[in-house]
Order: structure tokens, then C-alpha cells, then sequence
């Protein structure tokens, strides 16, 4: 770790807090760093040379606080920590602007590996990499079995009307992303709309699970914590069953910048994923391929903003001038989907 300031983390102010706060949690100077691969919210190690922690907190410059709350992911992780999920022990939340110029949290550092690309988990073999998708599904089950109520957050969202809210939301963002003709986009958004289905009981909903937001470690490749719940709430717990087939499924285009798992030796095939949930959580999925679909539709929309920051000269790095080739690809997978149910 380097013992300089990262942006954003002031290590002094955050000393004098976590004395201020946690008294003894600390036990030498601080260090941090930024840890890489995060899409929207930093996050920093920060260790006295004896214990580590995590620190999250919104973009540098961010302007909409209600897409980086602090205190809704701090809240869920906290209210989930006693149950069987596995997530991160919360240590603190900080709502002071006047500590690191925005409210953060702080968590417990927790060892193990977050895996993105099928290339990362070849060296795993196909026994373990098998296990290790099972066990995605069934800790998923997990979550879904929650009571939100019993954990409290009985009023973590509002699920009624949570399918129909999630593809206004969606569709708006793509009206505000709109450059250029994209074929098939309107009819999928129309699709989806006239073929809404009926949600079971809510649960809380992660918004973005999928390989790479657990860690996995330990002698038995357990998932040891769940990571990333900016997109957390009460709704339809198979949102959450669709984008992790969605993820798992092949795209087939070679040197893509949104990569899978699914080619990885051993990867179970989408359809294992979707049996494996259904009897682990006795859950009617015979809609599965609406939810999938939609998956494939806000992906896309996600694409295309991005796409769209591109064309604007507004995105830092390499590989975002192929984005925008992807968002076809994207919204054929969602018609196809529909298609063929």
C-alpha cells in the first residue's frame, strides 16, 4: 500500500474519526489505495499494518447524490450481516461531508478474489470452476430467503409495480443517451412491456449480481462476501436470477471489452443456473426468459451511455470505442430471448 493520500481519502481526517468513533480500532498510521475495477463508487484499502479495512465512498465530483447513497449500502450490508449472507462486517458510516467531502462507510477488509473473465478462472480447472457457479446460484437462494422485515428492511423499496417502475427507468435513461439509430431497441422496450409478469413476493434484490461482485476464496472456494449493493432494494428476486444468466451466457465476440465466464472450462450452462435456483428456492421461473431479456435491455442501455459519454470525449481510458458495437449485439440477445421464451 503507499502511504500517500489517494483523491478522495484523506487518511488523516479519517484517523481522527475512526479514534473519534471506534476508539483502539486503529493501532498505527494509515495507508490506503484505490482498488481497482470498480464501474461507479471508489473503494480503498486502508490498513495500520496490522488490520485492513475498506472504504467506500461516491465519485470524485459526483452530482446525483441518490446514485451513490452511502447509507443505503451501509444500511443493507448492516441488516443482512447477522443472517447468512455473506457481506462485509460494517465498521462505520460517515454522512460528515467535512471528513472526505462525501459520505462514505467504512467495512471490514475481506480476503479473496473477485472473478471477471473466464481467462481468470481457467487455472481453477472445471471441478472447481463448477463449484464455484453453483454456489453463486445457491448463496443468491440465500439472499432471497431473507425476511426483509425480520432484517429490517421492510421498507428498504417499494415493490409494488417494481417490474413496470424498472422499465420506465431504464427506457428514460436510454431517451437521454439517444444519438443514433439503434434497430430492435423500441420493439424490445415494447416487448417487455406488453409481456410484463406477475412478481413473486419481494425480496432484497442485490441489482447486480454475477461473478465478479463476490469474493471467492478459502480452501473450498466458499463466497466469502458479496460485494457492491449501490443497486439494492425490495422487488422482483428474479431481476436478480436474470442478469446472472444473463452473464452467463456466451457473447462470442472476440476481444470484448464486456466480458463473461461463460467459455471458462466447467462454467455451468444457463440453464442448470435457472434449474438449480428453481429447486433451491421453489420458485416459479417459467418466466425466466422476460427477466433475462430485460437483463439483455439494460445492459444495452447501460452500453450505449457509455457509448454515448465516448462520442462526447468525456470517458478516460482505452477500449470505449468499441462499446458502441456491442449495444446491437446486446439487444439481439434480448429479441432473440423474447423469441424463443
Amino acid at each position: 500500500m503507499s502511504p500517500d493520500h489517494p483523491p478522495g481519502l484523506d487518511l488523516n481526517r479519517l484517523r481522527v474519526l475512526l479514534d473519534r468513533e471506534r476508539p483502539g480500532l486503529v493501532s498505527g498510521p494509515l495507508s490506503g489505495r484505490l482498488i481497482e475495477g470498480g464501474r461507479s463508487n471508489l473503494t480503498y484499502a486502508v490498513s495500520d499494518g496490522a488490520s485492513k479495512w475498506v472504504v467506500r465512498r461516491p465519485p470524485l465530483g459526483h452530482v446525483l447524490a441518490t446514485a451513490h447513497d452511502m447509507r443505503r449500502e451501509h444500511r443493507v450490508i448492516s441488516a443482512l450481516h447477522p443472517t447468512d449472507v455473506p457481506v462485509p462486517r460494517p465498521v462505520l458510516l460517515c454522512e460528515d461531508e467535512e471528513v472526505l467531502g462525501a459520505p462514505f462507510y467504512v467495512m471490514e477488509f475481506v480476503e479473496g478474489t473477485p472473478y471477471r473473465t473466464s481467462e481468470q478462472l481457467a487455472p481453477l480447472g472445471p471441478g472447481r470452476t463448477r463449484a464455484a457457479v453453483l454456489n453463486l446460484v445457491d448463496t443468491l437462494v440465500g439472499l432471497h430467503a431473507v425476511d426483509p422485515a425480520e432484517a429490517g428492511l421492510a421498507d428498504f423499496g417499494r415493490p409494488e409495480g417494481f417490474l413496470d417502475r424498472q422499465l420506465r427507468r431504464w427506457a428514460k435513461q436510454l431517451d437521454a443517451s439517444r444519438n443514433r439509430d439503434l434497430a430492435g431497441i423500441d420493439e424490445l422496450h415494447a416487448t417487455l412491456g406488453r409481456e410484463l409478469p406477475r412478481s413473486p413476493a419481494p425480496t432484497v434484490v442485490h441489482g447486480d449480481y454475477r461473478l465478479d461482485n463476490v469474493l471467492i476464496g478459502g480452501e473450498d472456494d466458499e463466497i466469502r462476501a458479496i460485494l457492491d449493493w449501490e443497486m439494492s432494494t425490495l422487488g422482483d428476486p428474479l431481476t436478480d436470477l436474470g442478469l446472472l444468466v444473463m452473464y452467463s451466457s456466451p457473447l462470442d465476440i472476440p476481444d470484448s471489452p464486456v466480458s463473461t465466464t461463460a467459455r471458462a472450462p466447467g462454467h455451468p450452462a444457463p440453464a442448470e443456473l435457472i434449474e438449480r435456483y428453481a429447486a433451491r428456492s421453489g420458485r416459479d421461473v417459467s418466466s425466466v426468459a422476460w427477466y433475462t431479456a430485460f437483463a439483455w435491455f439494460k445492459l444495452a442501455v447501460i452500453l450505449e451511455g457509455i457509448h454515448y459519454r465516448y462520442t462526447l470525449g468525456r470517458t478516460v481510458g482505452g477500449g470505449f470505442d468499441r462499446i458502441g458495437e456491442l449495444v446491437p449485439v446486446f439487444i439481439e440477445h434480448g429479441l432473440t430471448t423474447l423469441q424463443e421464451g
